[in-house]
């Protein structure tokens, strides 16, 4: 597989590896077929896991290479990767203002965003697509690292950074069909909706491969800034939301698997 995508350009390896975190994504939503619920519980440590996954990919995968790439340069080593992480829990931010969404597990009372009169279905997608973003452009912008010619990105380390993210996708699927199945949508609309909340990472992962080729300098920033992306979903989403019930402890336990399970990949392939 690595030989195959060596021979590819970087903006097309980005889009080839988001479409598989959506394919798993998809895949994770087709479970709606074969079974109409899934305790929440379970959600719980789903969502925990995919937690895990995005905060060690954040280091290994996007912070350390971003640190490593930018010494010996007119500013000091961490100057790029604080700046670029920060920015991108600000983006986040402001889209998280205004984009209206419902976290998972949610009454409507606690939508985010412009108010709007849209259904709870809709806002639910919303959220997961707001969520979404950022793995995407992560993964984007490691192809293109890796097409930049430095050491501390390799191509290696970006597929081991995509099947991270699409391992996480899988329970993600899950976690948005399942519920939507519960309140009586169809198998067919639930999945439907299930894989649709992650069309938006092929989108990102095309325009971060590109921006950081025409852009080259910008890189160790792009890195740091989907790092930072990331986190910001983790802690202001995902974490809050697996510790809604009394489930807490298979949360956090979901959450330490994820993230040695993505330690493992990063360290191993990368």
């Amino acid at each position: 597989m690595v030989d195959a995508l060596q021979n590819m350009h970087p903006v097309l390896q980005a889009l080839l590896a988001t479409c598989f975190t959506w394919g798993l994504t998809a895949l994770g939503a087709a479970v709606v077929f074969t079974a109409r619920d899934v305790s929440r519980k379970t959600l719980d440590a789903m969502l925990g896991f995919a937690a895990g996954v995005m905060i060690a990919a954040s280091y290994w995968s996007l912070l350390a290479p971003a640190i490593e790439m930018s010494k010996g340069q007119a500013v000091p080593a961490w100057v790029p990767a604080a700046v670029g992480f920060l920015l991108g829990g600000v983006f986040l931010r402001g889209i998280d203002m205004v984009l209206p969404h419902l976290h998972l597990g949610a009454p409507m009372e606690e939508a985010e965003g412009i108010h709007t009169a849209w259904r709870r279905v809709t806002l639910l997608i919303l959220a997961i697509t707001l969520h979404n973003f950022p793995e995407g452009l992560a993964v984007g912008v490691a192809f293109g690292a890796v097409a930049a010619g430095l050491p501390s990105a390799t191509l290696a380390g970006a597929i081991a950074l995509a099947i991270g993210i699409g391992i996480q996708n899988f329970p993600e699927g899950m976690a948005v069909s399942m519920p939507l199945r519960r309140e009586g949508t169809s198998p067919l609309r639930s999945f439907w909706y299930g894989q649709l909340s992650a069309v938006v990472e092929p989108i990102a992962g095309v325009l971060g491969a590109g921006a950081v080729l025409v852009a080259r300098p910008i890189l160790p920033y792009a890195l740091a800034f989907a790092a930072g992306a990331m986190i910001f979903v983790v802690v202001e989403e995902l974490i809050p939301e697996s510790q809604r019930d009394t489930s807490t402890d298979v949360a956090t336990m979901g959450a330490m698997v994820g993230f040695t399970v993505m330690m493992i990949l990063d360290v191993a392939l990368g």
